[in-house]
């Protein structure tokens, strides 16, 4: 997948693609349904599968002291794209300049001049423009006007007729529910982060752990994960997946480090520290807990570990 992030590194053989526009945060199921109607408009004019982005995601300006919510990075998402076949990743840096264009130069100057689409594919309910004057609507009208298609998707919804948002799935994540916001997602909710020195305390119990933080994005719930991690070589290359058990929090028991990451490999031993892990949340096994000592710690990470591997089968 090409990734270009200025309307400079634009060629022509960038120009003619049909594009899905959106913010695409988590690359959800709903995400997904827009990508595939523009992989199929795209397969029969004959043209390469864009998405059109924003980095950093617009709220992060507009709403720069708000908790972290993003459910994947820019690296993380155009990860997922790639693996659903998009050749073209356009990511347009978001800056206070670029947020006061109006809803009509957006499409004229960026979509159709900028970027040379051929059609344009949004969600139903994507706004964009200074103010989020833009809409659906008037994307089908103006973009008609200049010559090029346009095609809106409409909302997909779960079984239950719920709609598949990134809100839910920071919903299950905030509430202990990594399975819910899988399902959400169509694969388990992921990061990633440099393995960072602690206090040895998990290795003086017998369960040595690889600390993270989670930076920048949703917090999960504090407790204790079943969880797949993988080892990111300097290539960029994924690892096999390792099953572990995981703890997110503040560590009650012991000192208090700030929320941390501490993952637990089963049956591995290797050194991790300066490595780069990307960190699969598979189940939930119990809130986090202080404990009256070390002693009745280390039992209930071995249990805790049993469990994982019940539940990772």
């Amino acid at each position: 997948m090409i990734v270009i992030e200025s309307l400079d590194q634009i060629g022509s053989a960038e120009r003619g693609s049909v594009g899905a526009l959106g913010n695409f945060d988590g690359v959800h199921r709903g995400h997904r349904a827009v990508i595939e109607r523009t992989r199929a408009i795209a397969e029969s004019a004959g043209a390469p599968v864009s998405v059109i982005t924003f980095e950093p995601h617009p709220r992060s300006l507009f709403q720069a002291d708000a908790p972290p919510f993003r459910l994947t990075d820019a690296a993380g998402r155009a990860e997922a794209l790639a693996e659903l076949g998009v050749d073209i990743l356009f990511q347009i840096p978001f800056d206070q300049t670029f947020s006061l264009l109006s809803a009509e130069d957006f499409i004229d100057q960026i979509l159709h001049h900028g970027l040379g689409l051929r059609h344009v594919v949004i969600g139903y309910d994507f706004h964009f423009g200074r103010r989020r004057r833009g809409t659906p609507e008037m994307m089908l009208e103006h973009a008609a006007a200049l010559g090029f298609g346009a095609t809106r998707v409409d909302a997909v919804h779960e079984a239950d007729g719920a709609i598949y948002s990134s809100t839910r799935i920071r919903q299950c994540l905030s509430e202990g529910d990594p399975r819910g916001a899988a399902a959400l997602l169509g694969r388990p909710w992921s990061f990633e982060a440099a393995v960072e020195s602690g206090d040895q305390r998990g290795r003086q119990l017998g369960f040595p752990t690889a600390n993270l933080r989670i930076e920048n994005r949703v917090q999960p719930a504090a407790g204790v994960y079943a969880v797949y991690a993988a080892e990111r070589a300097e290539d960029g290359a994924l690892g096999s997946w390792m099953a572990g058990v995981a703890n997110y929090g503040r560590r009650p028991t012991v000192n208090d480090r700030g929320k941390l990451f501490e993952v637990h490999l089963l049956d591995q031993s290797r050194d991790l520290y300066g490595k780069t892990l990307k960190i699969q949340l598979i189940d939930f096994i119990r809130p986090e807990t202080k404990f009256d000592g070390l002693d009745a710690l280390q039992a209930q990470i071995a249990a805790d570990s049993a469990r994982a591997r019940e539940l990772l089968g």
